[in-house]
């Protein structure tokens, strides 16, 4: 399984994410939005963006070390956000950061008016190809 990660050259070059990644070979997994439980399905720091984006990018990589992935094998990520605002960039870039290092899978996020029950603020679903 190789990645080919592309920024091209008349776009912008953000910190965090590719524009583009071309992957041959291998498996894919796709993991389901994973959000800020703990292992008892219980919601972990109501009200707190930053703790809760923590739990959710920990959460994903346990899944995916589950599928027998690491986080340098994923290719795309989606985001979504209750009520989001530019300035919270900086605290889901962080937590994405713990997660992710260097590699930097393409995404999209998504400003949401609610997630599935009350008082959660992010989750994040992933695709990684396998070697």
């Amino acid at each position: 399984m190789a990645l080919e990660i592309i920024q091209p050259e008349d776009l912008d070059h953000p910190k965090t994410y590719s524009h583009v990644i071309v992957a041959t070979g291998g498996r894919m997994a796709f993991i389901a939005g994973q959000m800020s439980d703990d292992r008892n399905g219980d919601l972990v720091a109501p009200g707190d963006l930053a703790a809760q984006a923590r739990q959710v990018f920990a959460n994903l990589g346990r899944a995916l070390a589950a599928a027998g992935a690491r986080p340098d094998q994923v290719t795309k990520i989606t985001i979504y956000v209750v009520g989001h605002r530019r300035e919270y960039l900086p605290v889901i870039e962080e937590a994405r950061v713990e997660l992710f290092g260097d590699h930097k899978p393409t995404d999209t996020l998504l400003g949401v008016e609610t997630l599935a029950a009350p008082g959660y603020l992010i989750e994040v679903d992933a695709i990684a190809v396998l070697d």
